[in-house]
C-alpha cells in the first residue's frame, strides 16, 4: 500500500517534470533576471552595469508615478464599464430557453478573437478619427459642426481596452448565470421580493464568483496594456506598458524598465491575492 503510494506520487512527479521545468526556464528565471536589472544602475546604452542601487525604483515613484497612477485608474475604469456593460448581456445570454440563440449570441460575443487584435485596434483608429466613420457620421446628420478630437486621448484608450477585454467579463458571469438556480427567485418572490430586490438579495450574490473572475481577467491585461495605449492614446494615453517597452528599445534605461516591471507586476500581485482572498472568501460563505 505504502509503496504503490510513493510510486504513485513519484510517477505523478515525473508526470509534472516538463511543467516544472517549463515554469522554472521561461517564467522564474526570467523573473530573477529582471528583478537583479532592477537593482543595477543606468550604463552606456542603457544596459545594466554595477554597482546596485535603489535609484530606478525611487524615480518610478517620483517621476513616473501620474503614468502608474493613470495605467490602474484607466483599468478600473475599464473594468467596471465592462461590469456594467457585460453583467445584463451575460445575463440576457444565460436566460434564453433556446440553445440555439444562446449558441448564437456565445459566437457573437467570440466573433472577434477570429480577427488579430492590432487589426481590431487600427479599425479604431479608423473609427475615431476626424475624417473618420464616427465624426462623417456625426457631421452628415448635423449634430456638430466640427470633428471631434477623440484619438489620441484617454476617452479612445477606454474604449479600445473595453471592446478588447469585453468578452473576458461576458463570459465568466455568463458561466456563472448559467448554474444559477432560479428556483431561488421564485422562493424570494413568495417571501414578498419585487424582481429588483430578488435580483440584488439573492441573483447577483450568487453570481459574484463569475463577476470576481470577470473583474480580474480585465484588469490584470488592462493595467499592463501597450498596443491599445500606443495606437489609440499617443502621448495623451501613456500607460505603464507603453513606459516599459520604451526603456528596452533604443537608447532606454533597462534597469529603470525593469523596475517599472517588478511593480506592475506587484500590482498584478496584489489583485491577484484579492481575487483570491474574495472567492475563499465567497466559498466559505
Amino acid at each position: 500500500m505504502n509503496a504503490s503510494f510513493r510510486n504513485t506520487r513519484f510517477g505523478g512527479f515525473l508526470l509534472a517534470l516538463p511543467a516544472i521545468f517549463w515554469l522554472s526556464f521561461f517564467f522564474i528565471l526570467p523573473l530573477v533576471i529582471v528583478l537583479v536589472v532592477s537593482f543595477m544602475s543606468r550604463g552606456g546604452a542603457g544596459v545594466p552595469m554595477l554597482p546596485f542601487t535603489l535609484e530606478h525604483y525611487e524615480r518610478s515613484f517620483d517621476v513616473f508615478s501620474p503614468v502608474l497612477l493613470r495605467s490602474m485608474w484607466i483599468a478600473v475604469l475599464t473594468t467596471v464599464v465592462c461590469l456594467i456593460v457585460g453583467y445584463p448581456l451575460a445575463f440576457f445570454i444565460s436566460t434564453r430557453r433556446s440553445t440555439v440563440v444562446r449558441s448564437l449570441c456565445i459566437f457573437l460575443v467570440i466573433l472577434p478573437f477570429w480577427t488579430n487584435f492590432l487589426i481590431r485596434t487600427y479599425a479604431w483608429r479608423i473609427l475615431l478619427g476626424e475624417e473618420g466613420t464616427i465624426n462623417a457620421f456625426l457631421q452628415a446628420t448635423g449634430l456638430i459642426q466640427e470633428p471631434l478630437g477623440m484619438l489620441n486621448t484617454p476617452f479612445a484608450v477606454l474604449v479600445g481596452l473595453v471592446y478588447g477585454f469585453l468578452p473576458f467579463m461576458i463570459l465568466p458571469i455568463y458561466a456563472s448565470v448559467e448554474r444559477f438556480d432560479f428556483r431561488f427567485v421564485d422562493a424570494a418572490h413568495d417571501l414578498g421580493a419585487n424582481d429588483w430586490r430578488a435580483f440584488w438579495r439573492v441573483v447577483f450574490p450568487m453570481t459574484l464568483p463569475g463577476v470576481y473572475a470577470g473583474c480580474a481577467l480585465v484588469f490584470i491585461p488592462a493595467v499592463g496594456a501597450f498596443i491599445t495605449p500606443d495606437l489609440l492614446g499617443g502621448t495623451r494615453g501613456l500607460m505603464i506598458g507603453n513606459l516599459i517597452q520604451r526603456q528596452f528599445g533604443g537608447s532606454g534605461n533597462m534597469p529603470l524598465g525593469s523596475a517599472l516591471s517588478i511593480i506592475m507586476m506587484a500590482v498584478v500581485m496584489i489583485s491577484l491575492l484579492v481575487y483570491i482572498r474574495l472567492g475563499t472568501r465567497r466559498g466559505s460563505a
